[in-house]
């Protein structure tokens, strides 16, 4: 039933689409008739901008066809090099991805947070919830370079800084990945919070270590130690399903002997904000000069670009 009301949900936009381009089409043929087309012809300007605008979002609906596109995910920023400067970078990567979910009406939820040393944040941990969520963002997957006057900086110097953009599906339940309790080890500290009434008391953030792969999981955002534990641990199975896939995917591309056609390199976006204005993806070669439109939340034309190339080339 699930399935069937996301392929409805899929199907009903474009008929929607279909009726508007037939409604469109009947003001075009009255103007016909009128001594002053221009009547209508503002109308249907302004009803064909908005179509190419449905048109964008269907088209991308349409690329996301992978086995996990379909998936609520989780998104983990990390700062790397330019201390201070990165851990900045990280909270405006942050606010960025949280306006782009508010634009698409998903749920964004912050799970865990690691303060920098002086402002900003060394890491963010984030569930998105919504229709293909991991389908859209994994296109962001990779290393972001920010260049700038820094804010930090008295002499007022450009800075370059990076931060790495992981994500990954959630998996469902029922998911293949078995995890030996044995192999865990499980501490639990106090939640962060802005003081006052707001920090917790008792011990209810919870971090979860799983010794034979080294990855570390942690949530804090739960009021419960349980609650925690439990999304915690589903990020720790979908971890471990993504290395299945990628070690899966690496058997299947050396049996094949062959390479994608796009590379796939670490450092995927810059964002120049001095001394001039310009977001270039390096994969697709997709730029704009909208800066502020973009690091408001603006990401579809970037998505989508990406998620061309892939179907493309993948």
């Amino acid at each position: 039933m699930q399935e069937l009301a996301r392929l409805e949900g899929a199907v009903t936009p474009w008929h929607e689409v279909r009726r508007r381009l037939d409604d469109a089409a009947t003001l075009l043929e009255l103007a016909q008739e009128e001594e002053d087309p221009e009547t209508y012809a503002e109308e249907v300007r302004g009803e064909l901008d908005r179509l190419r605008e449905t048109w964008q979002k269907l088209e991308m609906a349409d690329i996301l066809s992978g086995p996990h596109d379909a998936a609520h995910c989780i998104m983990e920023i990390n700062a790397g090099a330019g201390g201070t400067e990165a851990c900045d970078w990280v909270t405006i990567l942050r606010r960025m991805y949280l306006r782009w979910a508010e634009r698409r009406g998903f749920q964004a939820d912050i799970m865990d947070e690691l303060p920098g040393e002086v402002a900003g944040l060394k890491s963010v941990t984030i569930h998105f919830k919504g229709d293909y969520a991991y389908g859209y963002l994994r296109s962001e997957h990779g290393v972001h370079r920010l260049v700038r006057i820094s804010p930090f900086d008295a002499n007022k110097r450009r800075h370059t800084s990076f931060a790495s953009v992981d994500v990954i599906p959630e998996v469902e339940e029922e998911a293949d990945v078995e995890i030996n309790p044995k192999e865990l080890r499980i501490d639990t500290y106090l939640s962060g919070g802005a003081g006052g009434q707001n920090v917790q008391k008792n011990e209810t953030a919870v971090r979860i270590t799983h010794l034979p792969s080294g990855i570390v999981v942690a949530c804090q955002n739960e009021r419960s130690q349980l609650k925690n534990r439990e999304f915690a641990m589903k990020v720790l199975k979908s971890r471990l399903a993504e290395i299945q896939r990628k070690e899966q995917e690496a058997r299947i591309t050396e049996l094949r002997g062959e390479q994608r056609a796009i590379e796939w390199g670490s450092q995927i976006r810059s964002y120049t904000l001095q001394p001039y204005q310009l977001i270039k993806d390096h994969r697709t070669d997709y730029e704009t000069g909208n800066v502020i439109a973009v690091l408001d939340g603006e990401l579809d034309a970037f998505m989508l670009a990406y998620l061309k190339g892939f179907r493309a080339h993948g």
